[in-house]
C-alpha cells in the first residue's frame, strides 16, 4: 500500500465484484488521484491489472496540461504511462473543430494549453468577438466579465457557434472542488441565449473510442471506471463498455442513488476491481 494515498472510506457495495475484463479505460482526477495524491490502492491495483494481461488507458477532461504531462504525473505516483495511455478534452476538442469547423477563427475562453494547442493546430486565434467564428468555452480559472462580454458579443453580435470542452460543474478536490467548464459554459449561455453547438469532452463517445482504438480492444471486451455517473458510466455506457462508478470522487452514494444513471458496477474505490480472494 502506498503510504501517501489518499484514505476511503469503506462503502457498502450495491453489486456484485466486476469480472475482469480486456481493457481498462480510467478516469484520473477522483478515480486514480485526487490533489495529485493517489488514492489509496490505486497504483498496485493498476500495476496488477497489467500484469494480467489487461490493457490500460487514462481519459481526463481537464484542459491544463498536454497529455505528455498527465502520463509523467501517473509515472510519479507509481502508475507507469506515456503520452498515447491519454486522452484529453483538448484532443477531442481538436478532433471535432478540425472535422466540423476547420480553419475557423476561433475565441477561446480558456488557459495557455487550449490556445496552445488550437494554434498548433492550424486555427486563427482572436480576442476580437466581431471577427469570431467559434467560441470555444473550456475550464478557465481566469474567467472574468471582459471574456463573457467578449463571449456575448462573438455570439449575439458575430453569430459564432459554442462549443465547449466538457459538462463537468466543478472538478472534485480533497477541499471539496473547483467551478469547472459548466460554470463558465452556463454564463455564456445565460447572457446569449444560445446553447452550445457541442461538449466534446466525457461524456462524448469521441474520448473513449479514441482510447479504445489505441489499445486495439472492443467497448464491448472494456470497461470505463470513474467517479462521475453522467460523464464517465454514461460515456462508457454508451458505447458498450461496462460503467463502473467508484465513490472516491465526485458523486456520494446519497447522489447515486437519487440518479437515473445506473453503473454496471459500484466500487468503494478501484482497489476492488480485485477481488480480495485474488489480492
Amino acid at each position: 500500500m502506498n503510504g501517501g494515498g489518499t484514505h476511503v472510506e469503506p462503502v457498502e457495495i450495491e453489486h456484485a465484484a466486476p469480472p475482469r475484463f480486456a481493457a481498462y479505460v480510467f478516469d484520473l482526477d477522483g478515480t486514480v488521484y485526487l490533489d495529485e495524491r493517489p488514492i489509496d490502492g490505486a497504483p498496485e491495483t493498476i500495476r496488477r491489472l497489467r500484469a494480467d494481461g489487461a490493457r490500460v488507458a487514462f481519459v481526463t477532461n481537464k484542459p491544463f496540461e498536454p497529455a505528455s504531462a498527465y502520463a509523467a504525473q501517473l509515472t510519479r505516483l507509481g502508475v507507469p504511462a506515456s503520452a498515447d495511455d491519454v486522452t484529453t478534452s483538448v484532443d477531442a476538442l481538436i478532433d471535432y473543430l478540425t472535422g466540423c469547423h476547420p480553419g475557423r477563427t476561433v475565441l477561446p475562453i480558456a488557459e495557455q494549453e487550449v490556445l496552445r494547442r488550437l494554434g498548433e493546430a492550424g486555427f486563427p486565434l482572436t480576442d476580437d468577438p466581431t471577427s469570431t467564428d467559434v467560441l470555444v468555452v473550456s475550464f478557465d480559472r481566469s474567467f472574468d466579465y471582459a471574456k463573457l462580454h467578449a463571449a456575448f458579443r462573438a455570439v449575439r453580435e458575430r453569430g459564432a457557434v459554442i462549443v465547449a470542452t466538457n459538462p463537468d460543474p466543478f472538478c472534485p478536490t480533497r477541499e471539496g472542488g473547483l467551478p469547472d467548464c459548466a460554470a463558465m459554459l452556463a454564463a455564456v449561455e445565460a447572457c446569449t441565449g444560445a446553447r452550445a453547438e457541442a461538449i466534446v469532452g466525457k461524456p462524448s463517445p469521441h474520448m473513449i473510442t479514441a482510447a479504445l482504438r489505441r489499445l486495439g480492444v472492443t467497448a464491448g471486451d472494456s470497461a470505463m471506471v470513474g467517479d462521475r455517473l453522467h460523464t464517465d458510466v454514461a460515456m462508457g455506457q454508451a458505447v458498450g463498455a461496462a460503467g463502473v462508478l467508484v465513490l472516491t470522487g465526485a458523486t456520494s452514494a446519497d447522489e447515486l442513488r437519487a440518479s437515473s444513471v445506473r453503473p454496471d458496477y459500484v466500487l468503494g474505490s478501484i482497489r476492488e476491481l480485485i477481488p480480495e480472494d485474488d489480492a
